[in-house]
């Protein structure tokens, strides 16, 4: 059976994901769930891990930073928003949060120092495909117990990345399992502090080792010895990265971690939202909740005649040197174009709806007059959040 109400959601969860494709107003959502449930008495935490800082704009914050930093609730009074909770947001910096998983995890100071002033892990932190979105999950892991916190909100990166999110634990947990890195570590043995290349053209092989040497005549026999130190001294960290990883999956699978997808009418976008939901769905985890925003309302239908309309035009556009005639004939034009999106949406929501069976709660949002991007637009997007 699908979720009640989304403000049922924002009281009985712990931590909300937002997901969905670029360009449908995910981080809008997200900070706009945030918002309303902070007002209604939640001490709430809005992390983002969009690289984008709309976030902050819209929050009322100069800047978004890795630390948490909290909504001045003078700013909601000022608008006439009561804030019974209390709202803090932050943006996820990847190379810290790895860095401090590494000092968690390394079995002494001192061995957690090598590897962080080691330069390939320096490298790989800050680049390696897929430590951004595992490091999203490990901070989320990290902040899920936090008790200054009763729900944190969670903005992820668009649909293609979110898919990466949802397999990183799964992806790191294989990456330190895999017989390629044990066989690495163990052949060069826990305790082994120095490299040399026929250390190397022993254990792959004299093809491999005259490879090698080429690749030290332009980076230097020092790189190589960086790589054999970071293996050496990583192997520490494979248990607890194992464990760490089971530990961020199965918090995802958790019964208070809930799902918000969000699309927009637009062909592509309801397709991706189709996709997100499946997949949740073969991952063991259920959306809770589907959010198609930027919605055209339907029209009424226009009953007056043309010449009715361009009698009603006349004394208002008088002295304004416009004809009334050709001035109906552009509104009419505007009224079928608008009409023509909003039966559009419908089509693409009811597709949506049939597709997905009823087995999520859908609500709509509809198209504002003006940009999202205050306290005051995110509380209106609220209000229709939650109806």
């Amino acid at each position: 059976m699908p979720t009640s109400s989304l403000l049922h959601v924002l009281e009985t969860h712990r931590v909300i994901v937002c997901v969905g494709s670029g360009g449908v107003g995910k981080t809008t959502m997200a900070a706009s769930l945030a918002l309303t449930a902070a007002c209604r008495g939640r001490r709430v935490l809005c992390l983002t891990i969009d690289p984008a800082k709309r976030l902050a704009t819209s929050l009322g914050l100069k800047e978004m930073t890795s630390e948490e930093r909290v909504v001045d609730p003078a700013l909601l009074t000022a608008r006439g928003i009561e804030m019974k909770g209390s709202l803090s947001a932050m943006m996820l910096d990847g190379k810290q949060t790895f860095d401090d998983l590494v000092r968690r995890t390394a079995s002494s100071p001192e061995r957690a120092e090598r590897i962080l002033s080691n330069r390939l892990y320096q490298h790989i932190s800050g680049s390696l495909a897929g430590t951004q979105e595992y490091m999203a999950m490990e901070k989320l892991h990290a902040v899920h117990n936090d008790p200054r916190f009763d729900l944190i909100v969670l903005d992820t990166p668009p649909t293609s990345n979110a898919l990466d999110f949802l397999d990183a634990p799964e992806r790191m947990a294989g990456l330190v399992d895999s017989p390629t890195m044990k066989w690495i570590v163990s052949a060069m043995g826990t305790e082994n502090k120095g490299f040399s290349l026929n250390l190397v053209g022993n254990l792959v092989g004299r093809g491999a080792k005259m490879f090698l040497h080429g690749i030290s005549r332009f980076t230097g026999a020092g790189f190589l010895e960086q790589v054999a130190t970071f293996l050496t001294e990583f192997n520490d960290l494979f248990g607890g990265f194992r464990k760490r990883s089971e530990e961020v999956g199965a918090a995802l699978r958790s019964p208070d971690v809930a799902f918000v997808i969000v699309t927009s009418p637009a062909p592509m976008a309801i397709e991706e939202a189709i996709f997100f939901a499946e997949r949740l769905r073969e991952a063991g985890m259920e959306g809770d909740a589907l959010v198609v925003n930027q919605v055209h309302g339907v029209l009424p239908e226009i009953k007056s005649t043309t010449s009715a309309l361009e009698a009603e035009a006349r004394p208002i556009l008088d002295g304004s040197g416009l004809d009334a005639g050709k001035m109906v004939a552009r509104m009419r034009r505007a009224y079928e174009d608008a009409k023509a999106r909003a039966e559009a949406d419908r089509v693409q929501i009811n597709k949506l709806k049939s597709r997905l069976a009823g087995t999520m709660l859908t609500i709509e949002v509809p198209v504002f007059d003006r940009d999202v991007h205050d306290l005051d637009a995110l509380a209106n997007v609220g209000q229709a959040l939650i109806g």
